[in-house]
């Protein structure tokens, strides 16, 4: 089964050209104010406005009340929504039940008790995405840090949802990423860009290229 990826971060023509052409399944916008990557929804909804056909559309948010998120949906109209923070499952069910999209909630690992942590969201969220805890020096940035986990921890881990890897990944280390975890999915960031919170096509297209032929 082809393995499914999603751009996350995208805030210019380019990059999502390069998305588009090069299959993701998925792209990713930041509603985060703290992150390089950062967009508001007017940008986000006048950017896919210009593009003819779109992967699915996530909207990624960090802790956000139901006001901001209210805000996001006012101008924008993902085809996903993705929890970045701490919400609980029952701050899922919420957000799920008040929107009526599916729900991609964010897993921050660094170790094994974190993955089996995340049984709690299994029946509560659509898809779940394991990312690297963030640096304590860091800790307004819960994703798009370049750092990757020990991907031993999802080994031989069956769920019942999907779910994808994140964290660290690049063209470079993603065969043994996929090796070692049997992930479905991955999601990358900071390992396509030219530095942080700016996307390189050409490294977008030999992304999706090098997954495409594993």
């Amino acid at each position: 089964m082809a393995i499914r990826v999603k751009i996350c971060g995208i805030r210019t023509a380019d990059a999502l050209a390069a998305c588009v052409q090069g299959g993701a399944d998925y792209v990713g916008f930041v509603f985060y104010p703290p992150s390089p990557r950062y967009v508001t929804p007017q940008a986000a909804r006048d950017l896919c406005a210009d593009s003819p056909r779109l992967p699915a559309k996530v909207a990624l948010s960090v802790n956000a009340d139901d006001a901001l998120l209210d805000e996001i949906m006012g101008h924008f109209s993902p085809d996903y929504l993705q929890l970045h923070g701490s919400e609980t499952p029952a701050r899922v069910r919420e957000v799920k039940s008040r929107f009526h999209l599916p729900v991609i909630k964010a897993i921050a690992v660094e170790d094994v008790s974190d993955v089996e942590a995340a049984r709690h969201y299994e029946g509560v969220a659509d898809i779940l995405l394991f990312d690297a805890k963030p640096l304590t020096s860091e800790p307004s940035l819960p994703g798009g840090n370049a750092r990757r986990f020990d991907w031993r921890a999802l080994a031989g881990q069956n769920w019942a949802c999907p779910w994808f890897l994140s964290g660290g990944l690049n063209a470079e280390n993603i065969a043994e990423a996929l090796k070692v975890t049997g992930a479905p999915g991955v999601d990358i960031s900071s390992g396509v860009e030219r530095g942080r919170g700016h996307k390189d096509p050409a490294s977008i297209t030999e992304f999706l290229k090098t997954v495409a032929e594993l």
